[in-house]
């Protein structure tokens, strides 16, 4: 696994763009988190949500650095000679997430935290008591966290996405559409009880409950039972990809 972890890393760390989309998962963490930040008014919003909004901006970032981590090597045919060198596939991918999850949690830790850090001041600006923002309190410390994990999530479910689908506009399309058209179409269902049920599967819906530190009785899924379900459909993503590398031809 070392030799897998090396040959990955190496590969992502030059991979042409790679630092730049890290930077712009955390300017635009930041940046979107300060615009919503200044629109806002006391107290009709949760603070928190408000101040981490960025995630919900900058995650599309994250999941293209994922999608490239694989299709990449697709796109240039790099692949058969990855899995000629190592033809332990499901250590290929193993070593692919975990060499992704880093990076992510790295860059995903810097982005929250900074935009935590200077949304704040404009928060309280806004009229929101200090007590609501306290970043070493339960409820706010809770959503910074998640909001990291939630990153980490989004790219491991995008790199299985990638990997069962092989294409990089496809790959993208794929997980975009979950995450951002998926939501859209709930809003069209008039039905209540289904519209409920779809907001619990939702992927994007369900992992940003753990943002929410205000109102939770009124959420469909608890913070950490809505990463949970972001979970679910990582490793589903990730074991379905992982055989399909596995039985098919690079």
């Amino acid at each position: 696994m070392r030799e897998h972890l090396h040959a990955e890393w190496t590969k992502l760390r030059t991979l042409p763009g790679t630092g730049w989309l890290l930077l712009t998962i955390v300017a635009l963490t930041v940046a979107v988190g300060v615009a919503a930040s200044a629109v806002v008014s006391c107290c009709d919003y949760d603070p928190a949500r408000i101040g981490l909004f960025g995630v919900q901006v900058s995650q599309a970032v994250v999941a293209v650095l994922a999608v490239l981590t694989i299709t990449g090597e697709y796109g240039t045919g790099m692949i058969t000679l990855t899995l000629s060198a190592m033809p332990r596939r499901t250590g290929v991918l193993a070593a692919k997430a975990i060499v992704l999850a880093g990076l992510t949690l790295v860059a995903g830790s810097v982005a929250v935290l900074a935009s935590a850090l200077v949304t704040r001041p404009v928060l309280l600006g806004d009229g929101f008591p200090a007590e609501t923002l306290d970043l070493t309190g339960g409820p706010v410390l809770r959503a910074a966290v998640g909001s990291v994990l939630y990153l980490v999530l989004i790219a491991l479910f995008s790199l299985g996405v990638a990997t069962a689908v092989r294409d990089s506009a496809t790959a993208i399309g794929v997980v975009l559409g979950l995450l951002y058209l998926f939501p859209s179409l709930i809003l069209m269902v008039s039905d209540a009880d289904w519209q409920r049920f779809l907001w619990r599967i939702s992927p994007m819906n369900a992992g940003l409950a753990v943002q929410a530190t205000t109102n939770l009785g009124s959420l469909p899924l608890g913070p950490w039972t809505g990463l949970g379900v972001l979970a679910a459909w990582t490793v589903a993503a990730l074991l379905g990809g992982g055989l399909l590398l596995r039985t098919r031809d690079a």
